[in-house]
């Protein structure tokens, strides 16, 4: 049984969609002892790697058209964040009362160790990626994952076996759980209570998936639905739409800001200070460090980092471990990255850039003038907001991607744009028109699906192109 009290042995569970956190539901349903079946609309030749991964001795496989027929007589579906949870097939599911819950929630009953959860538009990795150094630097035994990396059915699968299930070392216990959180997973969630929620920003994203802002910004603040006052609920300030969240939590509310003195307010959080980042929280003021120490550049970082730093506070790291870290901490692949410095041109890798506003922070934070690389699947972003950082800082915009014609359109009269059938012609048009002292970046304020397999691969090929240049 689990720590939430669910017994799963012997019950009939559907997994719905085979990526990454598909298989790691089933590996943590079939440890439970739960008779799984996995379905997925691609056919299998297109599943051919991930179904080389499971035991079709205990495990039935539904793949391409009619896989939909796996829901019939299950007891629970488990769907994985990139299946849409208003598909017409999981309501008929729900209007027979069986549960559907994403494997955020089903991970969640077998976690035993303190979750602190990140969600937000964006930074959520780098600020999971940075409280996972603060706690593991200070000592503490840590799972960081989630939506970003290793699914949390792993951390659940590792937490279930060294508590007396089958398979697993005893001595394997963490102190803490650290999991970037999508707005996508928080769709699904019934019971998930993370001792710290974090939202660290909401901007307009995924509007082929919400029909509006506001109900994009309805699915993040479901990260404090369950939560209770021994609860804690971390917020952004500087962002009207988070702070709007403030009103109705139950949870301990702290917050970090870079523009308010949160100690003049009577606030609890992290704050600048002049050129200082302090902490006040549970009655005691910490100076941790200078702003300018910050390695990771850019004020988006700033606020990443004083997130951070309030969970790490609240988890008793001392405050050496934490300056320390953040003056290492260079940010994160495909979060403007330098990739190389090329007879005075710097080329920068900003592909996790997927929406309009990641793509204006890396414009603010690069001084010189830019040839911007943008284009790629549009998510309904607003394209109209990049016209003024685009006129203020782009010497050339060079569009990619399915989305190239919307963006071109959206820009007005901003005639100063090539474009490019490929990744590799776009970076030939950059160098031609570069000039020492200018930045080439890669930040595409579009998904990556039409044209590589994720954001990753698109900022691992503009890379090799970059690298391989005379």
């Amino acid at each position: 049984m689990s720590s939430s009290g669910v017994e799963l042995r012997d019950k009939k569970v559907t997994v719905v969609g085979l990526a990454r956190s598909g298989v790691a539901a089933m590996r943590l349903l079939q440890a439970v002892g739960a008779r799984v079946t996995v379905a997925d609309a691609k056919e299998e030749a297109g599943l051919a790697d991930t179904l080389s991964r499971v035991d079709r001795r205990h495990v039935t496989v539904a793949v391409g058209a009619g896989y939909d027929s796996a829901l019939e007589g299950a007891d629970l579906v488990v769907i994985s964040p990139g299946v849409p949870s208003g598909l017409d097939a999981l309501n008929r599911v729900r209007r027979r009362g069986i549960p559907v819950i994403g494997e955020l929630e089903l991970a969640s009953w077998f976690l035993r160790a303190p979750v602190i959860a990140i969600t937000g538009t964006n930074g959520k990795s780098t600020t999971v990626t940075l409280v996972g150094l603060l706690l593991e630097q200070s000592g503490k035994r840590v799972f960081v994952g989630g939506n970003l990396g290793t699914a949390l059915s792993e951390a659940a699968l590792m937490t279930y076996q060294a508590g007396g299930g089958p398979g697993g070392p005893a001595s394997l216990r963490y102190d803490y759980i650290v999991s970037e959180v999508s707005s996508f997973q928080l769709e699904t969630i019934q019971r998930f209570r993370p001792w710290v929620a974090a939202v660290l920003n909401i901007t307009p994203d995924h509007l082929d998936r919400y029909p509006s802002v506001e109900s994009y910004a309805a699915a993040k603040a479901r990260i404090f639905e369950n939560q209770t006052a021994r609860d804690v609920a971390l917020l952004n300030l500087d962002d009207e739409r988070v702070g709007a969240l403030r009103s109705g939590l139950r949870a301990r509310v702290l917050g970090f800001s870079r523009t308010r003195t949160l100690e003049q307010e009577a606030l609890e959080g992290v704050y600048l200070d002049q050129d200082r980042i302090v902490a006040t929280i549970d009655g005691h003021r910490t100076a941790i460090c200078r702003r300018e120490e910050i390695r990771a550049p850019g004020n988006h970082n700033l606020a990443n980092a004083m997130a951070a730093l309030a969970v790490g506070v609240l988890c008793g790291c001392p405050s050496e471990v934490m300056s320390r870290v953040l003056r290492s901490f260079p940010g994160l692949e495909h979060a403007l990255e330098i990739v190389r410095d090329r007879q005075g041109v710097r080329f920068v890798n900003d592909s996790k850039g997927t929406n309009v506003d990641a793509t204006i922070k890396a414009l603010e934070s690069l001084d010189g003038p830019v040839l911007l690389i943008a284009g790629g699947r549009d998510k309904g972003g607003q394209f109209s907001r990049l016209r003024e950082p685009v006129r203020k800082r782009v010497k050339r915009l060079i569009l990619i991607g399915e989305a190239a014609s919307r963006i071109r359109e959206a820009l007005g009269d901003f005639d100063r744009i090539s474009q490019a059938a490929t990744l590799r012609e776009a970076v030939d048009l950059a160098v031609r028109n570069a000039e020492t002292g200018d930045v080439v970046l890669l930040s595409p304020a579009c998904a990556s699906f039409d044209m590589f397999a994720d954001y990753q691969d698109r900022g691992r090929q503009f890379k090799a192109l970059v690298q391989a240049l005379p």
